[in-house]
């Protein structure tokens, strides 16, 4: 028998040239710009526009990419009564799954000139607005026009989840979220994409399988049960007692420790900052003090730092986002990456079909239905 990696840890099973994840001497890159200088001087849209098209965009060009977006945030008339008819109770992950599978079969890939980039700018502009309509409807009944005069994407989901004009910097920390979520190599979604992309299938039918990979809790969702954890304390000492006895009790404590990163996420302390700059503006504190006693504890007693979910809790929330939407905007994001695998992996593509090690018994005779 040979030896396998479980979770296919450490095993490389290809090669990207679209992003370093904890790369020697590299970091967290995409397409060879580091997360750190694109987090603090790019937008999501050129980000978006740099995974898709392969180079950072010049002024004219995400002027033009700006509005293609905006003018493809209007969602089709059976898209929103298909939104309609979603219960209250639906999962907005699991909108998203809908909406861009319906949004596949209403505009085809391959019809009309459009290719993966064409789906790529579709699903990223109109996912917020998908959201933002499902939720109006859901919880208040109402119809709203899912196009906006905001510039950016992190502007114009805010104006629709929140009906309100969204504060500057809020609009800036989400459209760094954005950026810091937009790719990150061979991630469970991401790979579950290329998958699907090896057997020729449309780029709709990778996204909506991607969706269907983080929708599952050991891959999307931490930034959702790391909200829950904090607004479960009122006071940092308070976080402080119940983490240490949740440690005890070997319960997982959900935004820290990464696969990968073992010194630390290099977006973590992005996000951080962004979170600390949100708490100050809104004179309240006690969220950000508890997620830093939580990290406190966390590296004191078990040495595991944030990954980018855990602040970016805090900062959704202190933006005005609901905890449910907060893996819903991950996806927004990671679409762009995806549909950057997409492309890659048509690129000389070959069908993914790995081996695996038989476990089960060895070989023997059957035993016909009378004689069992």
């Amino acid at each position: 028998m040979t030896m396998t990696a479980k979770g296919l840890a450490g095993v490389i099973v290809g090669e990207t040239a679209i992003s370093t994840v904890g790369k020697a001497g590299a970091g967290l890159t995409y397409r060879g710009y580091s997360i750190e200088d694109l987090a603090r001087h790019a937008t999501f849209e050129e980000v978006a526009y740099l995974l898709i098209y392969g180079k950072l965009p010049n002024a004219s060009e995400l002027n033009a990419y700006n509005e293609r977006l905006a003018k493809l945030r209007v969602l089709p008339a059976p898209l929103c009564e298909m939104l309609e008819a979603l219960p209250m109770s639906t999962h907005p992950m699991d909108v998203l799954r809908t909406g861009a599978s319906m949004i596949g079969s209403l505009e085809p890939e391959g019809e009309g000139g459009r290719g993966a980039a064409y789906v790529a700018d579709r699903l990223i502009a109109s996912m917020t607005s998908m959201l933002g309509y499902w939720h109006r409807f859901a919880h208040r009944k109402q119809r709203v026009d899912t196009q906006s005069d905001e510039v950016g994407l992190a502007g114009h989901f805010l104006r629709l989840i929140t009906d309100a004009n969204p504060r500057e910097y809020a609009r800036k920390t989400l459209d760094t979220i954005l950026v810091l979520y937009a790719e990150h190599e061979f991630n469970a979604s991401t790979f579950t994409g290329r998958v699907v992309t090896s057997t020729l299938a449309d780029t709709y039918s990778a996204v909506v399988a991607a969706i269907g990979a983080l929708r599952g809790p050991l891959h999307g969702g931490a930034n959702e049960a790391a909200m829950e954890l904090i607004a479960s304390f009122e006071t940092p000492p308070e976080a402080e007692k119940s983490i240490k006895s949740m440690l005890d009790a070997r319960r997982l404590i959900m935004g820290f420790g990464h696969r990968v990163y073992k010194s630390g996420d290099p977006r973590s302390d992005i996000v951080k900052e962004l979170a600390r700059g949100l708490a100050q503006e809104s004179g309240n504190s006690t969220y950000f003090d508890i997620s830093e006693r939580i990290e406190q504890v966390m590296m004191r007693e078990k040495g595991l730092h944030p990954n980018l979910d855990f602040y970016s809790a805090t900062a959704y929330h202190l933006c005005g986002v609901p905890t449910v939407m907060f893996t819903p905007i991950f996806a927004v994001s990671r679409t762009s990456g995806w549909v950057a695998h997409v492309i890659e992996q048509r690129d000389g593509n070959r069908l993914i079909r790995p081996n695996a090690d038989y476990t089960g018994p060895p070989a023997r005779e059957f035993v016909k239905l009378h004689d069992r």
